[in-house]
């Protein structure tokens, strides 16, 4: 392809550092890897045509130390940086740093990441542009008496939030006067923790609502276009586990008015490159800007799936110059997908990280099923990074189809060693309120608060004696080429912990 990249650093790790070196691979572009000590093994290490080390396990000695990752694209001869998510994916000094170098930042410019990067210039700009905002304050504050001003006038309940915050950081939800000093010293003080800034700013708090995100693309030649809506109800602790596409909320007239709003964000900070527009939906179905993800999302697969486009391919195109490969009449939604996050934690133990080694591995496979992974059998769940082990994918002709082929999908899982949340995903799809679509940001709270896992039941001892014949015969192959019998690798017998099989009357 004419006027491409010759080389791109990825400044990432894991599932999403391995899926942009399958697109590299797509346009024919050798992609190097950064690593820290503790990921000499891991995945996108392996699957890379170059990888670098740039320094000790800790992320702000590795992946998010700007001048080491700048210094391993120059020593690569590499032209461009694809960021990801996460570690330095929005952080606009990295971008500045990108272009000051003379490296292409694969994302938008560093002013457009900077601005929505700030919730509350971010929602004085949504109010210029017309796009719905939330009632609330148009600018951070100390004085805990204007934010008892505003709570009055907004009315209880309202929401604390950090102003160059995300993820729940620096948030808090205050349900009568007489606790809103108390919940804005905590909200600070968390904010100026998590992010270095302690500005806060107040909104009100929209009851039950439903997450409804838009994924957004723009370029450098004034298109821009959307590609239609994810749903993202389902979180734990503020962050999502299960998406969908398309949301049940959603009539063809208000995805078309959310459609619209979100291209207005994209034009209103200028903005080229994947970005995400999230919503709020209250039970009205009046929907609300909440805020603007300036990078390729966790969940973009599902759109794919549905859309039919490969937005990491598109990312690194547009980065290079290139236009928009379709105009928003020629986007069209087909089918159903859904997405799963499979993480190593403890959903029993209140989503407890749980790093280890995967004794063995195997995915699921099948029509309408897709993995996008970052590990495999033998590797190392370290305890420096976000425990994110995979993202399961499916799609189907509607949602039911959808919805059964991921159950299934889940139940062919196989990871021994480490804690995962499999279980506990099939249990939110096989909940009655989410099979009905009734799935709001409280779902979890309110439907699971207590879950604990079933007793292990027959149908999944086939899968378990098979995963002990394969790493059977794989320990097997260790005699006679010198390793010491103690050191050879466990059986899954010895590393899936204390389980018996339930037997049915």
């Amino acid at each position: 392809m004419k006027d491409m990249f010759d080389k791109v650093l990825i400044a990432n790790r894991g599932e999403i550092a391995c899926r942009i070196i399958h697109a590299c691979r797509e346009l024919d572009i050798p992609s190097v890897v950064v690593y820290s000590e503790a990921d000499a093994t891991a995945l996108h290490v392996l699957e890379a045509d170059e990888a670098i080390c740039v320094g000790p396990p800790p992320p702000l000695e590795s992946y998010l130390a700007i001048d080491k990752i700048i210094a391993a694209a120059k020593e690569t001869g590499c032209c461009a940086i694809h960021p990801g998510y996460g570690f330095l994916a929005e952080n606009h000094t990295f971008a500045q740093k990108c272009k000051d170098e003379g490296l292409v930042f694969i994302g938008s410019s560093p002013e457009s990441i900077r601005v929505m990067g700030n919730k509350v210039e971010a929602r004085q700009m949504m109010i210029k542009a017309g796009v719905p905002v939330i009632p609330g304050m148009q600018a951070s504050a100390v004085d805990v008496d204007l934010f008892s001003k505003e709570a009055d006038k907004v009315g209880y309940p309202v929401l604390l939030k950090a102003a160059a915050g995300g993820g729940g950081k620096g948030m808090r939800v205050v349900e009568k006067a007489d606790e809103l000093a108390e919940a804005l010293e905590g909200a600070q003080r968390e904010a100026k923790s998590a992010f270095g800034d302690d500005s806060v700013y107040l909104e009100k708090f929209i009851e039950n609502p439903r997450h409804i995100e838009f994924q957004v693309f723009g370029d450098t030649h004034g298109n821009a276009v959307h590609l239609f809506e994810r749903e993202c109800s389902i979180q734990r602790r503020h962050q999502k586990i299960v998406e969908e596409t398309p949301s049940v909320a959603l009539t063809p007239e208000i995805r078309q008015k959310m459609g619209e709003a979100a291209v207005k964000v994209v034009k209103a900070c200028d903005y080229s490159n994947a970005g995400t527009v999230e919503f709020l939906l209250d039970k009205n179905s009046n929907f609300y800007f909440l805020e603007m993800n300036t990078r390729i999302q966790v969940e973009h697969p599902i759109t794919e799936m549905v859309v039919g486009v490969d937005l990491v391919v598109e990312q690194i195109k547009v980065a290079a110059g290139h236009e928009l490969s379709y105009k928003q009449d020629e986007l069209t939604q087909k089918g159903h997908a859904i997405e799963c996050r499979v993480y190593a934690e403890d959903a029993a133990n209140k989503f407890l990280p749980a790093a280890g080694t995967i004794h063995y591995m195997k995915e699921p496979s099948g029509p309408g099923v897709r993995v996008d992974g970052g590990v495999y059998s033998g590797v190392e769940v370290s305890v420096f990074y976000d425990p994110i082990l995979s993202k399961l994918i499916t799609w189907g002709p509607d949602r039911e189809a959808a919805r059964k082929r991921m159950i299934r999908a889940l139940s062919e899982y196989v990871i021994l060693g480490v804690t995962t949340q499999v279980d506990y995903l099939r249990d939110v799809l096989n909940h009655k309120e989410f099979i009905e679509g009734r799935t709001y940001t409280d779902f979890i709270p309110t439907h699971m608060p207590e879950w604990s896992p079933a007793e292990t039941d027959e149908s999944s001892v086939p899968i378990i004696l098979a995963a002990g014949v394969v790493h059977g015969q794989m320990a097997s192959r260790n005699v006679g080429t010198g390793m010491q019998s103690e050191e050879a690798m466990p059986t899954p017998w010895q590393t899936v912990g204390k389980w018996e099989i339930g037997m049915g009357s």
